[in-house]
């Protein structure tokens, strides 16, 4: 006989004490009142998908599903190294960006040290540090932007890692390639740097550089990067890290034997070799980036300058409308966007750019809330 959830009650296994200090991942809403949204601008996914030989690509895989992928990913990590001019062998693929900055994280932070992060910060680089029982340190920003001075003050003995999303989310703004160079000359040499670049594809600003150039230079700098944003496979999961050779060796030795799975990657290094889909996506989202602010603070919104695929309103000032009302009115048009801090406590709003008629959907029911 199964025994009932009160039979079951008592005292049982606890988790670590950091896994308690986690609040759990929100994700970007995908229905609204329970039904699907019409328009999904809630989770900076690509709304073009992947380019045509992508698709070609998974099928081909799909034949061979019953054999295991190939743990060394040697077709993908080529791939990757053709197109972006580097050394296949400092590149290791996994199961989204997300997938290796957790190995990262788990093979170079331990109980008690400090992981240091920026004010806004990709919150799985918070989640996997107070699992494994690390202190979480944060480093307020400058103007959305973050501040290298402010990241260096709170630099300890302690400190083992810093992480910057570079772009960063959720507000959309980069740190450009000499604040990156200050901040790691003045780092400890025993301090990694990980630079998530999961949006750096979008960038068109010449002094940005996703740290391609460090990892070859420095031993203390990883780049990590996606699949899931501007080449449109969001749903498959699949990443990569690009890594001092001391690094790959201890990723090697943690993570899964098996961490990208076949049909991924073979659409990945699909992906990667389609450089003219993704030079269409780029220039879609940045036109589009100046409509929305040239169109958008007029209103009195205040639009955060971004170099990604998605936009952060601030509604301070703006009287008797708010994040929460401009949200309502939004899903009331069959649009979902995202709260920049799911509590509500700031009244901001993420966007992500949609295609042609989701982003005049958007505009036109902005424009309509605020009393144009």
């Amino acid at each position: 006989m199964t025994k009932s959830a009160t039979e079951h009650a008592g005292v049982g296994p606890s988790p670590n004490p950091g896994v308690l200090r986690i609040d759990p991942y929100e994700m970007g809403a995908a229905t609204i009142g329970g039904q699907p949204a019409a328009m999904k601008l809630s989770a900076n996914e690509s709304p073009f998908g992947p380019a045509p030989a992508v698709l070609e690509a998974m099928r081909q895989a799909l034949e061979r599903v019953h054999r295991y992928p190939d743990g060394s990913q040697s077709a993908l990590r080529e791939a990757i190294a053709e197109v972006h001019q580097l050394d296949p062998s400092l590149i290791v693929c996994g199961n989204g960006s997300e997938d290796l900055i957790g190995v990262l994280i788990r093979a170079y932070v331990a109980p008690g040290d400090e992981l240091l992060l920026s004010e806004n910060h990709f919150v799985m680089c918070r989640i996997y540090g107070l699992a494994l029982g690390a202190d979480v340190v944060t480093a307020p920003e400058r103007d959305f932007v973050m501040d290298v001075d402010a990241l260096l003050a709170r630099v300890g003995p302690s400190t083992r890692m810093v992480v910057l999303a570079n772009p960063n989310n959720p507000t959309g703004t980069y740190l450009p390639a000499d604040e990156v160079r200050r901040l790691l000359d003045n780092l400890p040499e025993a301090v990694m740097l990980l630079l998530d670049g999961a949006y750096a594809e979008y960038v068109t600003k010449t002094d940005f550089d996703a740290g391609a150039s460090l990892v070859e230079s420095r031993r203390n700098v990883v780049m990590t990067r996606t699949f899931s944003k501007i080449y449109g496979l969001a749903g498959l999961r699949v990443g990569w890290a690009y890594c001092p050779p001391s690094v790959i060796d201890a990723i090697q030795r943690v993570r899964a034997p098996f961490s990208t799975n076949a049909v991924a990657a073979a659409a990945a290094a699909a992906a990667v070799q389609d450089q003219a889909h993704v030079a269409a996506v780029r220039r879609h989202t940045a036109d589009w980036q100046t409509r929305i602010r040239d169109e958008l603070q007029p209103l009195g919104l205040t639009v955060v300058p971004s170099v990604t695929n998605f936009y952060l309103m601030l509604f301070d000032g703006c009287g008797d409308k708010t994040a929460a009302g401009a949200a309502a009115a939004l899903e009331a048009s069959g649009i979902a966007p995202r709260p920049a801090d799911p509590s509500g406590a700031d009244d901001a709003l993420r966007i992500t750019v949609g295609t042609d008629e989701e982003n005049e959907a958007v505009l036109e029911t902005l424009h309509a809330y605020m009393g144009e």
